[in-house]
């Protein structure tokens, strides 16, 4: 006859039942104390920047410090906006995405299709180095390529290669984790049919790993769209709105870094900094949002 003690198993079961909700209430603990400067800072902004929002706002280009003194000293809001700023960003990140999209994500393609070679490692190995530069160094590069010697004065151009060089990196390792992901039977399946590498990669795999591919792409603007001192050596700024490429443009950065360095456009700091922050969070949106429409359409 066998005699199993019962008492000491529920205490093990018991002490074990403590132990996970101490951990989970520590797990808890710790997630809440590191949303909290998240929540801080958003609030500090929403707080300090939604009374310079409005329509002129959207539409005006940015005031000079008179005008903004004589707005303070009456108790109103100050005249003018980020019109200059506003385009001058959209133009900039739109030109350097056109560059590093189809370049990182092809060469991502071809770090998977041929891995442990040689070459590949070199590549992967330079565009790791190349993430941890810092952004000035690479402004510094684009003012010597393109500032001096192409555009040859500051342009919106310059401004591109610099955030386009910065994107680079994570497009291409995005590319390559999210083609790592792709079941490597739906490959092999368009081979079996006779379908050419070429629509494999542009007909299979790109829409398959569309999710993950524009989440890096996301990340990779997410990045340049708050970056200034590649900009302040490149684009350099510009009082009027300019959609010449070859000219100095503006940017929302660099009419932050300058509403800065006057102590009568703080209000417009806070204001400017809230309109990149709800930028960014909109394009976090829309790309889940397109990307689940886009996988259930390929389920389909």
């Amino acid at each position: 006859m066998v005699i199993i003690k019962i008492s000491p198993l529920l205490d093990n079961t018991k002490a074990r039942d403590k132990k996970n909700k101490l951990f989970r209430a520590f797990v808890i603990a710790m997630s809440f104390i590191t949303v909290i400067p998240i929540i801080l800072i958003i609030g500090k902004i929403i707080i300090n920047g939604i009374g310079q929002i409005n329509f002129n706002f959207f539409v005006q280009t940015s005031p000079d410090s008179l005008q903004a003194m004589t707005a303070i000293a009456t108790n109103k809001v100050i005249p003018g906006g980020i019109a200059n700023g506003i385009t001058g960003t959209f133009l900039i990140v739109l030109m350097a995405s056109v560059m590093a999209v189809p370049l990182g994500m092809m060469i991502g393609i071809y770090l998977y299709e041929n891995q442990g070679r040689r070459y590949t490692n070199l590549i992967r190995n330079t565009s790791e180095i190349l993430q941890g530069v810092p952004s000035i160094v690479l402004g510094i590069i684009s003012y010597l390529w393109v500032v001096r010697n192409v555009t040859k004065g500051f342009s919106a151009f310059g401004g591109s290669v610099a955030l386009s060089i910065m994107m680079l990196p994570l497009i291409i390792k995005s590319t390559e984790e999210t083609m790592k992901m792709i079941p490597n039977e739906i490959k092999e399946a368009a081979f079996a049919m006779g379908a050419p590498y070429h629509k494999i990669i542009l007909k299979v795999l790109i829409p398959t790993g569309l999710s993950g591919l524009s989440t890096g792409i996301l990340l990779s603007l997410s990045r340049i769209l708050g970056e200034t001192a590649p900009l302040m050596m490149t684009a350099l700024g510009s009082s009027i709105i300019n959609f010449n490429v070859t000219k100095p443009t503006s940017a929302v950065p660099l009419l932050i870094w300058e509403f800065y360095n006057d102590p009568n456009m703080v209000n417009l700091v806070w204001s400017s900094a809230l309109f990149l922050t709800v930028l960014v969070l909109t394009l976090n949106v829309l790309s889940r949002r397109i990307a689940a429409k886009i996988k259930i359409g390929i389920k389909k």
